[in-house]
């Protein structure tokens, strides 16, 4: 079933040409994720799906009565509201249909509509609309319901946003970067549920481990033209290489062709009028395919780092708290030269308060920190550049000198420095408030590293990169030959660049982990199984001779509930039946509905306790 259909759409801002000629569609049971360059549209394309742009060509047609949810990449929520009003003053369908239901109890006459709105509650599932919206907040960190939204931080608000579009159930959810501001657990909880439910997906998102573990599908946007490939993210890798290469066999073959039909028309005299019009008219488009170029520049990053000595950092007995929360509780480490730490935790366990720690912006309450004579930090943060108003992006590097010092005594300047991060002429007199929030994390990076620092502090590095600029600064890190200390929610990223791991378990507890995030996720599941094991052993030894011999997992006193549940599930449901039935029939008085209402209610719950402890004995009667 076709959902969405894209056709002929194109956007420009001024001279400026995103994209033109983009066609496509979105069918049921899509997971697409969108992959383009920084600068080339992506964030402008998603606005457009979600109805808060409009294409300067062509058009998007939705399907009738398709319900679409967004998730930007700020997300506004009205700062008055409460974390709990927010979900309840969205657009949720749920909620109306909840509403129709609490109008209806009000007006007991009515007893059509109050039996249209009772099998709307059952139809959509409204009847546990909070345990869901409370369960999902829990997950996403978001515990205190009565919190102020101008109270949270930027990622709680995106989170928030994240819940209110999942509890929507959307027939179509369009995201972008929806990892962002999410830690490692809440990641694989999205993951999990993404694989679970039904959703149809579009998502810009840089995450490449989700990309491969969520998406069915990839759509790129790559020189202007949508290519589309029917597969998680190493298949699109495979054939994207296949179809470059393609595309550069093709060009050279179209370069012979054309030095051949050029020598041909040269050699024709200009009064012949007897020249094949059809093969002139074929020397234009074999020129234009043979002048076909590929912008494969990719950023170049090079710096001229400073000595280091012997003596890196030394942290002694750190600690931490606000008010009754420990962040850190007496830390001792020694860094070594060329050490690359990764940090992983949950949000709030206090990553950044250490890097914070670390670079002196923070006071520790007790211990201290020495830093060695020849250290010098360069801190990429994720608050980003600081934008002035009316600052171009060439001023920006400019601050730091004309001339920026490279290896060998090499220098280099500002303008030729900001080509090496794809910033052309043109751009570099853009402003820096018209960049996209790529472009500007790129320049950030720029202005980091061209401070020649030996020890290399990165907080989010990869929010907002395109998937070309990360690959090119993990090579680049892979050769940087002073420490590295990196908090990422990027799995593949860690992966790749950290030798191991400080896990902030919370309360003050720091693991150092001696491996990558994989290492330690395969350390994680290995305990829980070890843990599952010894449980099951130690049940096993306390059988009864009576339960061996039956051969059965549960206890005797199990075995009768477990028989006993079954019966009285089947009565309950009879029960239920029965009572709903009566709301049809019955011509009963506002106060006896709500009577009953609560009785049914009563019964329901009932139901779903006793399934619970069923499914639960059964686990065990089967594990």
């Amino acid at each position: 079933m076709n959902f969405l259909s894209v056709e002929n759409i194109a956007k420009s801002y001024g001279e400026r040409i995103l994209f033109k000629d983009i066609s496509f569609g979105i069918n049921q049971g899509q997971k697409i994720g969108f992959v383009a360059k920084n600068g080339t549209g992506k964030t402008s394309l998603l606005n457009i799906l979600s109805g808060d742009d409009s294409p300067d060509e062509g058009n998007v047609i939705f399907r009738k009565n398709l319900r679409v949810a967004f998730l930007s990449q700020e997300p506004y929520l009205d700062p008055k509201l409460t974390v709990e009003q927010t979900i309840f003053t969205s657009d949720n369908p749920i909620l109306k249909i909840i509403e129709n239901y609490e109008k209806a109890i009000l007006n007991p006459d009515d007893a059509e509509a109050y039996q249209a709105a009772f099998d709307g509650m059952d139809a959509h599932n409204a009847w546990d609309f909070e345990v869901r919206y409370k369960q999902i907040l829990f997950k996403l960190k978001l515990d205190n319901l009565e919190e102020k939204i101008e109270n949270l931080s930027g990622g709680q608000k995106k989170r928030l946003a994240l819940a209110n579009a999942l509890l929507t159930t959307p027939d179509l959810l369009v995201m972008d970067e929806p990892t962002n501001h999410l830690d490692l657990e809440m990641i694989e909880w999205l993951e999990a549920l993404f694989a679970k439910e039904n959703f149809t997906l579009f998502m810009v998102t840089h995450d490449r481990y989700f990309l491969e573990r969520v998406c069915n599908e990839i759509v790129e946007l790559d020189e202007g033209s949508l290519y589309s490939y029917k597969g998680n993210y190493s298949y699109y890798l495979e054939k994207r290489d296949a179809r470059i290469e393609t595309e550069t066999t093709e060009t050279g073959k179209a370069k012979q062709l054309y030095k051949k039909e050029l020598d041909w028309m040269r050699r024709q005299p200009k009064a012949r009028t007897t020249k094949s019009k059809s093969r002139i008219d074929d020397f234009s488009e074999i020129k234009s395919r043979a002048h076909k170029r590929r912008n494969d520049h990719e950023v170049q990053l090079e710096l001229n780092m400073e000595r280091m000595g012997t003596k890196v950092v030394e942290l002694h007995k750190i600690s931490k708290s606000y008010g009754d929360k420990v962040l850190l509780d007496k830390l001792e480490y020694n860094f070594l030269r060329g050490e690359r730490l990764g940090i992983i935790g949950k949000n709030g366990t206090g990553k950044s308060t250490f890097l914070n720690i670390m670079t002196g912006s923070v006071l520790p309450d007790g211990g201290k920190v020495v830093i060695g004579d020849t250290i010098k930090f360069g801190y990429y943060t994720q608050k980003g550049i600081n934008i002035k108003k009316g600052q171009k992006v060439i001023d920006v590097i400019r601050e730091f000198g004309d001339y920026i010092p490279l290896k060998k005594g090499r220098q280099i300047s500002a303008s030729q420095l900001l080509e090496k991060f794809l910033f052309d002429r043109k751009k570099q007199y853009d402003f820096v408030d018209k960049l996209s929030g790529g472009e500007r994390k790129r320049l950030y990076l720029c202005t980091v590293l061209i401070q020649n620092p030996n020890f290399l502090i990165l907080d989010e590095p990869t929010n907002d990169l395109d998937i070309v600029t990360l690959n090119v600064l993990e090579s680049f890190l892979l050769d940087f030959p002073g420490c590295l200390l990196v908090v990422s929610h990027d799995r593949y990223f860690m992966d790749k660049i950290v030798d191991h791991l400080f896990v902030f378990r919370g309360d003050g507890e720091v693991q150092d982990f001696p491996g990558n995030y994989s290492d330690f996720r395969t350390y994680e599941d290995s305990k829980v199984i070890a843990q599952r094991e010894a449980t099951a052993d130690a049940t096993a030894e306390k059988k009864n001779w009576k339960t061996e011999t039956q051969g059965a997992k549960l206890s005797y006193q199990e075995q009768k509930e477990y028989g006993k549940l079954e019966k009285e599930i089947a009565k309950l449901e009879k029960q239920r039946e029965a009572l709903q039935s009566l709301f049809a029939t019955e011509n009963w008085a506002g106060d006896e509905i709500d009577k009953q209402s609560k009785k049914l209610q009563d019964i329901i719950d009932k139901v779903g306790e006793k399934e619970m402890r069923w499914f639960e004995l059964s686990e065990k009667l089967e594990a």
